[in-house]
């Protein structure tokens, strides 16, 4: 275990937020932290990306009305480069991640501080509850929040307390980040999983508190979404690839599904064209679509908040989209590695 001093009554935190195209979100986002009820020193490190919205704008403005906010430049646009730039510029023991597309409940830091001190752990976090604006983006929601759309991470459910793989963001001890080295910089997606399976490998423990909440706002359209996913199955490939035996069994679901769908329209196309008979035990691959139709089915009616056929229709788009631009990248990824592979989505 890494052996560090017991933290302060009130340590002073770092929130540290790579921006890239958020004027949407990220005035709301930094207003969230001002708005924090945790009575300790704090300041906020926005690390800016070459926007090509008004961010930079809200950004500056932001910093002039609050000295707590400082900005620092990401000209890498990469997410674990700004990180790493940031967490650089920032100065107090304990880090904050937030994303600027997500805002944290009021009492997220002081219970966050407060299950870093009593579990003794390294870093923590909590629960991810997607929430939309629109009726694509809330049918996106749906399908984050199902254990359907993104399969078994403690922080997409409710959960229980207990030591986990990874963290949603996290709140993180410095001396902790500082002695994994960072965020690795040639990982662009996937980056939270792989510093914290750095951290664990050196005798960190990172906990999930389902106390601790942050509403995240998912893109707005199914073509960002399907860009965003085909990016970060891309990458979960890679962390296969370097990691092989540490990826949890759910990392290779999404592929070998699409696998299963290519092999059927394949054998379907063959047997159209008279080359391989109908009667065989290779038709048995046409399972796969009929099971997978069924599966969507079957969680379409499990998703809460549905209004009617429409909301039906958008949330299996959803999980359709997001299963398949997944599984596409993870293919690709095991094949090809990520190269540049970057998530486009809010370019």
């Amino acid at each position: 275990m890494i052996d560090l001093p017991p933290l302060p009554e009130l340590p002073a935190v770092s929130y540290v937020m790579p921006v890239l195209n958020e004027e949407d979100y990220l005035e709301a986002a930094v207003r969230t932290i001002l708005d924090q009820d945790y009575a300790g020193e704090k300041e906020i490190v926005l690390a800016l990306g070459p926007s090509r919205d008004r961010s930079d704008e809200i950004a500056a403005r932001l910093a002039g009305e609050d000295p707590r906010v400082r900005l620092v430049e990401n000209p890498e646009r990469d997410i674990p480069a700004g990180l790493n730039r940031a967490i650089a510029a920032s100065r107090h023991p304990v880090i904050v991640r937030v994303d600027a597309h997500s805002e944290l409940t009021p009492d997220y830091t002081r219970l966050g501080i407060r299950s870093l001190r009593d579990r003794g752990a390294v870093n923590v976090g909590g629960i991810m509850r997607a929430a939309g604006s629109t009726p694509v983006q809330r049918a996106i929601a749906r399908a984050y929040n199902s254990p359907f759309g993104l399969g078994g991470g403690a922080y997409h459910g409710d959960g229980t307390p207990g030591p986990a793989e990874s963290a949603y963001l996290g709140i993180f001890r410095r001396e902790a980040v500082e002695a994994a080295g960072g965020y690795d910089p040639t990982i662009l997606r996937g980056e939270d999983w792989e510093l914290n399976l750095r951290i664990r490998r050196g005798g960190g423990l990172i906990w999930f508190d389902p106390e601790l909440r942050v509403t995240y706002r998912p893109r707005a359209s199914i073509g960002d979404l399907a860009r965003q996913f085909f990016a970060t199955g891309t990458w979960r490939a890679v962390l296969v690839r370097r990691y092989r035996g540490a990826n949890p069994w759910r990392f290779f679901m999404p592929g070998g599904l699409v696998a299963a769908l290519a092999a059927s329209l394949v054998l379907a196309m063959l047997q159209f064209l008279g080359v391989a008979p109908w009667a065989s035990w290779w038709s048995l691959l046409h399972l796969s679509p009929a099971a997978y139709a069924l599966a969507i089915a079957f969680a379409v009616t499990t998703l809460p908040d549905q209004r009617g056929l429409r909301d039906r229709i958008l949330s299996a788009i959803a999980l359709v989209t997001m299963h398949l631009s997944w599984g596409t990248g993870f293919l690709k990824g095991i094949v090809r590695g990520g190269g540049r592979t970057v998530d486009r989505s809010r370019a």
